[in-house]
């Protein structure tokens, strides 16, 4: 029987605990043996009090030494309050021994590189909290296109449900894919569900009242499918071509081109939508006359190709 120590802090979501526990419970119940036996503890052992329910505890630090798979539920996105709130924790985590399995569910991988854990290892987290972690911990070997990673004895996983694609990861690791598989079915989870990047938005939030650089970006809404260089969108800005692109890189986070590509692959998803088009009309609407150009692009930036994208859209009730 595998050993599952469970962490519980006030800022664990309530949501990403229950969710790690039921996969392991639900595994068992399948699997009509007693596989995988999960604990829940606190820094203190004590009950920890949670926005919508009060946790009670299996034990404290000493239960979590115990266990054989450490786990890390979500704890949200206001990461300077969890990492100050779980300082004390850090020291321990970083002693846990190399031949237990640690593994943090979408943001609680901030806890495990603030311990030091993740220097030089891949991993993963939530894709909107991307930037932030690459800030904090530029040595960390963030892949945060994937779903999960596994690296060593650490996993880690991306937002909300790529919890439970970790969490089926794991019970195939431990107990079998054929068991994992059982439990997807159960909870009617798709297991196979490609990349993160596919749920990342391709275009950076820009306010319209940006005098800088917003008027420019609703002018290519309407003319992005129409042939754009640099020289063009300087005139359009009233602005040199240098002077275009630190406006357009502080504004956007991009260059022009980048934006431009990202702004006709965002317009081509939602064409997609319409099965009546295919995929060269698809690709001409937003600006490519090459369907192999707009096809490796699509990929490139989203993760599966629009064959794949529009054959998912289908299957999406």
């Amino acid at each position: 029987m595998l050993n599952i120590a469970l962490y519980v802090c006030p800022q664990t979501l309530c949501s990403s605990l229950s969710m790690a526990s039921d996969a392991f419970t639900l595994a068992n119940r399948l699997a009509e043996r007693p596989l995988f036996k999960v604990q829940r503890f606190s820094r203190d052992g004590q009950p920890v009090a949670l926005d919508f329910a009060h946790i009670q505890v299996d034990g404290g630090l000493q239960l979590g030494e115990r266990a054989e798979l450490l786990m890390l539920p979500a704890t949200g996105s206001a990461i300077d309050a969890t990492l100050a709130a779980n300082a004390a924790l850090l020291p321990w985590l970083a002693q846990r021994p190399a031949s237990q399995q640690l593994a943090s569910l979408c943001s609680s991988a901030f806890l495990l590189a603030a311990a030091g854990l993740l220097d030089g290892r891949r991993a993963t987290t939530h894709w909107a909290l991307a930037e932030q972690f690459r800030q904090r911990f530029p040595q960390v070997r963030l892949d945060i296109d994937e779903l999960l990673c596994h690296d060593g004895n650490l996993l880690s996983s991306g937002g909300a449900q790529a919890g439970l694609d970790l969490c089926l990861y794991l019970i195939g690791w431990h107990a079998g894919d054929g068991l994992a598989q059982r439990v997807a079915n159960a909870l009617v989870f798709d297991s196979r569900r490609g990349r993160q990047s596919r749920f990342a938005p391709l275009l950076p939030q820009v306010s319209s009242d940006d005098g800088q650089i917003g008027p420019l970006l609703h002018w290519l809404q309407h003319h992005h499918a129409e042939p754009i260089d640099l020289k063009r969108l300087a005139a359009q800005a009233s602005c040199s071509p240098r002077t275009l692109l630190r406006r357009f890189k502080a504004g956007t986070g991009l260059t022009p081109n980048d934006y431009l590509q990202r702004l006709r692959i965002s317009t081509a998803q939602a064409a997609l939508r319409n099965p009546a088009r295919s995929l060269e009309q698809v690709a001409a609407q937003v600006g490519y006359a090459d369907r192999a150009t707009f096809a490796k692009l699509f990929k490139q930036l989203c993760g599966e190709t629009p064959g794949a994208f529009r054959r998912r859209l289908r299957q999406t009730p």
